[in-house]
């Protein structure tokens, strides 16, 4: 029989619907029932395309013997992290704090007020390699609430006290002043300090890709021509790009590599991912004309296109790392990785060798039971193009005859907000048109679906209804960098004012009154604690993605008010530049942006005029870190930036502006890419 998750939209809570554990969702209601049974709450956290929340789950939540220990002395509670990042979080601090270390499936044993007391993430079904089993833990717990209640209370008491005192508000520099170029040279030190010089990428297995890391990277350069900025970022993305971690056959990224090679990737795609990387190769491809980065950023944003974008115009949150072997067992990258024998299968015996050398597909394997991960590792020039077109043709349409990976069809706004920015930057920079379309139709989908009518975002939709949970601070800031991004491709200013919509709630439901930031609304529901994290983890913090909405949003409007919160948020940047500059990267890639102005950048002219669009492209091409650029037709007024913009002697004409000064009107494109350099 259905448990309570048979009515919930998110795939994640719906694959564990029909478990024989009687699931909750989080809500008011699970502790409730907690509180009146006098039983604590088990609550597990995942995600769709999790492989070790599969593991657990079939091999625990499945179990009938299992089912009837929890659900007789626990309330158990199943939370997707995707749906709810802020109870994740909260939580997640917790695990690390005591555990020294995190992930998923996160599993915690909860008082009925929701205080924590023990923690873990996966428990096998018998003890093993050092672990407890998850009966074992089970039985614990059930005897520790038993006979030493007044204990655990004590410890979760402590434990949220702990968690209380961590909030970072008051923790900004006094002057509340974003880095300056002292602080980012140091950074740069830092991450030159951390950099894998013969694999590229930072630190060592597993490794994840450093999106905003290249992003400030790239703008490093493009502010000081830093050389050793633009070695990491070139070696860095050639690496992944030719590794196993990037899908040779169909384009897009995995979530990380297993490895410090890039050879064996944890074969989930997300999103996220490959929207941030899709952007990073575009960026790269703008400031170097590398033919590898236009490659990589073009696939990867078709990949997005066909693989996850969904009916109603938006994208779908993930692929999942498993799918069916062939003989009905779910096994992790069997969809992706290939056997010589299974190339000559379908190659036959000469290009199948021709494939096995360029791919790097071996008797041996660079996987189980001797498949390999297509890899990519000698430069494109020295094979055959035509051949290796036709070989990976054939690949991928018998690779399309395999059982696939399940998608999480979810839309997360946050995620498409850096979906629309990386697919319409591609699609302007390489003449795309449909990339932008699906760019401005995911826009759409998020006005439509995901505002209501006081502009507030739902963070999640599925098949074009919106989820019960309300957006956080990543949400509004990455969806209004999204549409900003979008206006600056389109001309459509329409596309400003909904950022604006998002950006002033951000200043007035998630803004501490020293600037700092917080993840949750101030009307959220409240938690243990309110959580408030400036590091980036997958995707760019909320607080450092807030102040580079905001800056861009300043920068196209004259706000004052806008400005001066991107540059207080920018304080946290400040005082973690030197330390942590790995997991600061957005905040210093914004915080370059502000020193260099941004750049201010106002394209007036008739629409489709081969001049203006001359223009137009050579501003949307330009280096400059950051740089806002607004697209208009004489008189519009959309756009603040383009108020009182004339024609220069009837001709199209573009204004560059920095710090409160504008140069003179420039009718010549290549004049202003020369403006636009770094």
């Amino acid at each position: 029989m259905p448990n309570r998750l048979a009515h919930e939209t998110s795939p994640y809570l719906l694959q564990h619907a029909d478990n024989p554990v009687d699931w909750w969702p989080w809500s008011a209601a699970a502790f409730e029932e907690a509180r009146r049974r006098g039983v604590p709450v088990l609550l597990s956290v995942g995600y769709s395309s999790c492989h070790w929340c599969h593991v657990m789950a079939h091999e625990s939540f499945e179990d009938a013997a299992t089912a009837e220990l929890l659900n007789e002395h626990f309330v158990a509670v199943k939370v997707d992290r995707e749906e709810r990042p802020d109870v994740d979080a909260v939580y997640m601090e917790a695990v690390q704090a005591a555990t020294g270390q995190g992930g998923w499936p996160m599993t915690v044993f909860l008082t009925p007020d929701a205080e924590p007391f023990y923690f873990g993430t996966y428990f096998p079904p018998e003890p093993r390699h050092g672990m407890p089993s998850f009966g074992q833990i089970l039985d614990g717990v059930r005897n520790a609430w038993a006979d030493r209640r007044d204990e655990v209370g004590e410890v979760a008491g402590r434990i949220v006290a702990d968690l209380a005192g961590r909030s970072l508000t008051g923790a900004l520099p006094a002057d509340r002043r974003p880095p300056g170029p002292e602080e980012l040279h140091g950074a740069l030190m830092g991450l030159t300090r951390e950099f894998d010089a013969v694999h590229g990428g930072f630190g060592g297995a597993p490794k994840f890709p450093p999106s905003m890391v290249l992003e400030f990277l790239l703008r490093h350069y493009a502010r000081t021509g830093s050389a050793g900025a633009l070695e990491m970022v070139q070696a860095t993305g050639a690496a992944m790009a030719r590794g196993g971690i990037y899908d040779q056959l169909g384009g897009g990224f995995a979530r990380y590599a297993v490895d410090a090679t890039w050879t064996v990737p944890h074969f989930e795609k997300m999103l996220y991912d490959n929207a941030l990387l899709c952007r990073a190769y575009a960026h790269l491809w703008r400031a170097t004309g590398s033919d590898l980065a236009r490659r990589i950023a073009v696939e990867t944003a078709d990949f997005m296109v066909r693989e996850l974008r969904t009916d109603q115009g938006g994208f779908a949150s993930a692929l999942d790392a498993d799918s069916d072997d062939g003989t009905g067992k779910h096994v992790e990258g069997a969809y992706y990785v290939w056997t010589p024998e299974q190339l000559r299968a379908v190659l036959g015996d000469e290009d199948a060798e021709f494939a096995a050398t360029c791919f790097g597909v071996t008797q041996e394997g660079t996987f189980e039971e001797g498949a390999s991960v297509l890899q990519l590792p000698d430069p494109e020039g020295l094979v055959d193009a035509e051949r290796m077109a036709s070989v990976k043709r054939r690949l991928l349409a018998a690779r399309d005859e395999r059982p696939r990976p399940g998608r999480d069809d979810k839309i997360v706004a946050s995620w498409n907000g850096l979906a629309i920015a990386a697919l319409a930057e591609t699609g302007a920079y390489f003449d795309r048109p449909d990339l932008v379309q699906a760019a401005t139709d995911a826009a759409d989908l998020l006005v439509r679906v995901h505002m209501d009518w006081h502009a507030r975002l739902h963070r999640t939709s599925r098949d074009g209804t919106p989820g019960a949970n309300s957006g956080v601070l990543e949400d509004y800031a990455d969806v209004a960098e999204g549409f900003l991004t979008l206006a600056s491709v389109t001309g459509e200013g329409v596309w400003v004012e909904f950022a604006g919509f998002f950006l002033d709630t951000v200043l007035l439901q998630f803004t501490a009154e020293d600037g700092a930031l917080y993840d949750t609304a101030a009307d959220a529901e409240a938690l243990i604690r309110r959580p408030q994290d400036p590091t980036d983890n997958a995707t760019p913090s909320g607080w450092t993605a807030a102040a580079g909405a905001l800056l861009s949003y300043a920068a196209l409007t004259g706000s004052g008010l806008h400005r001066d919160a991107a540059e207080r948020a920018l304080g946290i940047v400040t005082a973690l530049a030197g330390r942590a500059p790995r997991f600061i990267g957005w905040g210093l890639a914004v915080a370059e942006a502000a020193l260099d102005g941004p750049r201010e950048v106002a394209v007036v002219g008739p629409q489709g005029d081969p001049a203006t669009v001359a223009l137009h492209r050579a501003a949307l091409l330009g280096t400059a870190p950051g740089a806002a650029v607004a697209l208009g037709a004489p008189g519009a007024d959309e756009v603040p930036l383009l108020q009182d913009r004339p024609l220069v002697d009837g001709q199209p004409a573009a204004y560059v502006c920095r710090h409160f000064t504008c140069d003179r009107p420039t009718t010549d494109p290549e004049e202003l890419a020369e403006r636009l350099r770094g």
